[in-house]
């Protein structure tokens, strides 16, 4: 939870609005990465939240994300002097940095299209920092985890034919599932699904109903640990 702190002069603190400009994002996006602590944010002791410049600078960074630049005017001499570059030695360090940083792999396994259409559309702020596929069953998405690991599987548990349960059950038995992070989502929780032998240890559980955005924030946590790593 944001907290109230004082800003003076020096601080260099963006609105919400300003952050959503820089990074190339919805207002609702900024605000959904401040409750889930993917960006910090405090509170002016007028109730207004504010963003720390730095953070937004390092996530456009470290994503790949990025819209509009903040107008000059809004920078400190600073700043300006750490952005200036000469003509004859062009900036390319971000560049550089960002066609080297390979995209997050991400599985989604549902056999509901409209699902998948919608958590596409969630996802489309990461631009290429994310590459996702889809599956609509237990035995398509093992067939793609066989070709190539994802570096998140998130997967629905009521499927057709095999179900997300069985389709768990199968890769930790056939495949080295290493450093992939698995979410699960169902209407169940840990306590209705031992009967049905349970999740594996290595499987977060996000109970259903559950918004594509609030997906998209869990991919945008994985996609910033990857980062950093």
């Amino acid at each position: 939870m944001s907290q109230v702190i004082p800003l003076g002069p020096g601080a260099r603190m963006l609105t919400t609005r300003e952050a959503a400009l820089r990074l190339g994002v919805s207002l609702r996006t900024v605000q959904l990465w401040v409750e889930a602590d993917i960006l910090p944010a405090a509170r002016t002791p007028g109730g207004h939240r504010r963003i720390p410049y730095n953070a937004v600078e390092a996530l456009a960074l470290s994503t790949g994300l990025g819209g509009e630049p903040l107008a000059r005017g809004t920078l400190s001499k600073r700043e300006l002097a750490l952005r200036e570059v000469p003509a004859s030695q062009p900036d390319t360090r971000q560049h550089d940095g960002l066609h080297s940083l390979r995209p997050l792999d991400v599985l989604l396994v549902a056999d509901d299209q409209d699902w998948q259409q919608r958590c596409e559309r969630a996802l489309q702020p990461y631009g290429p920092s994310v590459r996702l596929r889809t599956a609509e069953s237990g035995y398509l998405a093992l067939l793609q985890i066989g070709q190539q690991a994802p570096d998140l599987l998130i997967t629905n548990l009521e499927l057709p034919g095999m179900d997300g349960l069985a389709m768990l059950r199968t890769l930790e038995r056939c495949e080295p599932v290493g450093d992939m992070r698995i979410l699960v989502l169902s209407e169940q929780g840990e306590d209705e699904l031992i009967p049905r032998g349970g999740l594996p240890d290595c499987a977060e559980l996000i109970r259903l109903p559950v918004s594509p955005e609030a997906v998209a924030v869990r991919v945008g946590r994985q996609l910033l640990g990857q980062r950093v790593s």
